[in-house]
C-alpha cells in the first residue's frame, strides 16, 4: 500500500503544532504529510535502539539528536524539547563533565515519544485507509 498525502493537514494532532510545521515546509501540506510518514517509518524501532544505546554517551546522544531534529521538523515541539534536554546532558558527559542524568528525564522522553509516535502513526494509518 502506498502513502498518498491528503491535500490538507489536520487542524489538530495530539503532540503536534501542525500549522507552523506546514508553513516551514513552504506551506505545502503534502510535504508535511510525507515528513510525518517518514517520521513514523524511521522511528518505528527508535525506542529499542535508544535503550540499546544507553550506557554509551555518544551513541545515545546521536540517537536522541536524531529524534530531536526529526520531531522539530514535523512540529512535535514538546517531544523535541524533551529530547533536546537529554541531548544537552549527554553532550556534557561526552565533553567529560560529570553530569547526572535523572531517570525521570528518560521516563518522560519515553512517554512523550510513545504518545507522539502513536498519534503520528494513527494519522498516517487514517490517510492510508481513506485513499
Amino acid at each position: 500500500m502506498t502513502f498518498s498525502a491528503p491535500t490538507l493537514p489536520p487542524t489538530e494532532l495530539p503532540g503536534f503544532d501542525v500549522a507552523p510545521a506546514v508553513e516551514r515546509m513552504l506551506g505545502q501540506p503534502q510535504l508535511w504529510w510525507e515528513a510525518v510518514g517518514l517520521f513514523v517509518d524511521h522511528f518505528a524501532d527508535w525506542e529499542r535502539q535508544w535503550q540499546a544505546a544507553q550506557g554509551n554517551n555518544d551513541t545515545e546522544r546521536r540517537c536522541v539528536h536524531a529524534l530531536y531534529s526529526s520531531a522539530a521538523n514535523v512540529g512535535a515541539n514538546h517531544l523535541s524539547c524533551v529530547a533536546a534536554s537529554l541531548e544537552a546532558l549527554l553532550r556534557k558527559r561526552c565533553a567529560g563533565q560529570p553530569t547526572q542524568i535523572p531517570a525521570s528525564i528518560r521516563w518522560h522522553l519515553k512517554d512523550c515519544f510513545r504518545a507522539t509516535w502513536r498519534a503520528a502513526a494513527a494519522a498516517k494509518q487514517l490517510t492510508l485507509s481513506t485513499h
